[in-house]
């Protein structure tokens, strides 16, 4: 699985050295310019780009124009297209519409499963498939993984609830070895760790290490089940030397060894 850590600005040169490839927020690219800067020259020095369409930050996805400009502009290899948040229906349309919207050469469309059960879940992937993304996204905070694991963790509830979706999709072979699957997030670390047999997650995502430094938590031994209260929007702007970098790097190792990454 290849891994990377959204971090605030000034973090993110740093993040080079730890991240596998990169993941900008499209409306961040529109609203800051040191942050365009950051992905256009991520893109001339031949990283890796997956550009997100902010539905987990703003509610809803970007507009299809500022998110088409940002795509033509910024030419990543992976773009994640509209949804709503759980509603198939709304996802699917959407999906059945970028379908057939031409990108540049190189850009791959990533579309993302929205349910309400796992019996949406199984059919939002397969539509999708039949509709040819080559590559699919799953949500770390959908309601329903609480309704399928009913722990008093919440957070602990909806990793194992995501785990219980994908690897259902991959047993009724909904999901195989051949397709690719990218996890969006994730509400508790010890996640990834438990995918082992499940052979088709590509990539994933996840701030977690890093705002767990800023809160000023060190992961433990036996790593900490919780999500951090804290999000990109709190800390987007925070200064280097707010910042204690050794803790950051300290649970992004530890995040790593304990998923096996």
């Amino acid at each position: 699985m290849k891994i990377s850590h959204e971090t605030p600005l000034c973090l993110l040169e740093e993040s080079k050295n730890f991240n596998d490839y990169d993941y900008a927020l499209v409306h961040l690219l529109d609203t800051n310019s040191e942050y365009a800067e950051f992905f256009l020259k991520s893109k001339e020095e031949g990283r890796h780009i997956i550009l997100d369409n902010s539905l987990h930050e703003l509610g809803e996805s970007y507009g299809d124009e500022g998110l088409l400009h940002w795509v033509e502009k910024l030419k990543p290899q992976e773009f994640i297209i509209p949804d709503v948040w759980e509603d198939m229906e709304a996802s699917v349309k959407n999906a059945k519409k970028w379908a057939n919207i031409e990108l540049p050469e190189g850009v791959e469309k990533v579309a993302v499963v929205q349910a309400k059960t796992l019996h949406e879940a199984f059919e939002c992937t397969k539509i999708y498939k039949e509709l040819g993304y080559k590559k699919i996204a799953y949500s770390y905070g959908a309601s329903y993984y609480n309704d399928i694991c009913t722990h008093p963790n919440k957070d602990l509830g909806k990793a194992l609830g995501r785990i219980f979706v994908i690897s259902t999709l991959y047993n009724m072979k909904a999901l195989t070895s051949e397709d690719r699957v990218h996890l969006l997030g994730c509400a508790s670390p010890i996640e990834f760790s438990l995918y082992k047999g499940i052979d088709c997650i590509e990539s994933i995502d996840t701030s977690n290490p890093i705002m767990m430094a800023l809160e000023g938590k060190k992961y433990n031994n036996s790593l900490n089940v919780d999500k951090p209260k804290a999000n990109m929007n709190n800390y987007f702007s925070i200064n280097k030397n707010e910042i204690d970098l050794s803790l950051v790097l300290y649970n992004v190792n530890k995040f790593k060894k304990f998923n096996n990454i």
